[in-house]
């Protein structure tokens, strides 16, 4: 059994306790870290060594920042992607799972801030250029993976109230096309391979009780290649961290495979 798993920590030296004690009660093969906000002299890969835990990072100051955590060192490791329009954030960092042969991209999507902003277009833009990326670099029939924080809610079930969030940022139409446009060279969203039901969300916001109300959002997603659906036996929303004290705003979302 392979499990992949991801999780926007918002910030690593903030929430590396409860990545710790996460990782050691769960012992995915990989973990998928978004939002590190921390520098790379400033990630703490030795507290996750100390657990078996081998580190992979590519961070900013104060933003953004990635990293992979596994439980063997993982091969080819690169930061960013050809055509980035805007290689100085770091938001992709990718390894190969050398016995699986699975190829994971961790990817932290732009937020885009507002519809109709600069961001919002640098949003669009980005999601384009990572869609050509995979064209030139990857092949849908090779084993891949791409998970992480999209910022992006597919549908409206996966929404707690569509009509209030109708075309606001990660809901807007333009923003779920261009997510569209990068699963249709070649990637399933693998929670939705065994759960067709709404009200699954991996993201609330810390304000107006949202979490214990269950007001949120799926906008961490585990897209995989056709010969990884078929392995996939499960995908799972783990709650429990959000409950913690000191939580991130998301979710950690795990895949398991065959």
């Amino acid at each position: 059994m392979l499990s992949i798993a991801t999780w926007n920590v918002n910030s690593i030296r903030v929430r590396q306790a409860h990545v710790r004690t996460w990782l050691q009660t769960h012992a995915p093969d990989v973990l998928c870290i978004q939002e590190t906000k921390a520098t790379d002299d400033q990630f703490p890969a030795a507290a996750f060594e100390e657990i078996g835990y081998h580190a992979s990072f590519a961070g900013q100051k104060t933003y953004n920042g990635v990293a992979l955590l596994s439980r063997e060192p993982l091969g080819a490791v690169e930061a960013g992607f050809f055509g980035d329009p805007e290689p100085a954030q770091s938001r992709v960092i990718a390894g190969t799972l050398g016995v699986a042969g699975v190829r994971v991209v961790n990817v932290y999507v732009p937020n885009g801030s507002e519809v109709g902003s600069a961001k919002y277009a640098y949003k669009l833009e980005w999601l384009a250029a990572f869609r050509r990326f995979l064209e030139s670099r990857h092949d849908p029939s090779e084993p891949l993976v791409v998970l992480g924080d999209f910022n992006i809610a597919p549908e409206d079930r996966d929404v707690h109230d569509p009509a209030a969030w109708q075309g606001q940022i990660l809901c807007s139409e333009p923003e779920r096309e261009a997510l569209g446009a990068i699963q249709t060279w070649g990637l399933t969203d693998l929670l939705r391979q065994h759960e067709v039901r709404g009200g699954l969300y991996t993201w609330w916001d810390y304000r107006a009780a949202s979490f214990r109300r269950n007001t949120g959002l799926r906008i961490d997603l585990i897209l995989a290649t056709a010969p990884l659906v078929p392995r996939s036996t499960e995908v799972a929303i783990d709650r429990e961290p959000r409950g913690l004290e000191q939580p991130s705003d998301h979710a950690p979302v795990v895949a398991r495979f065959a």
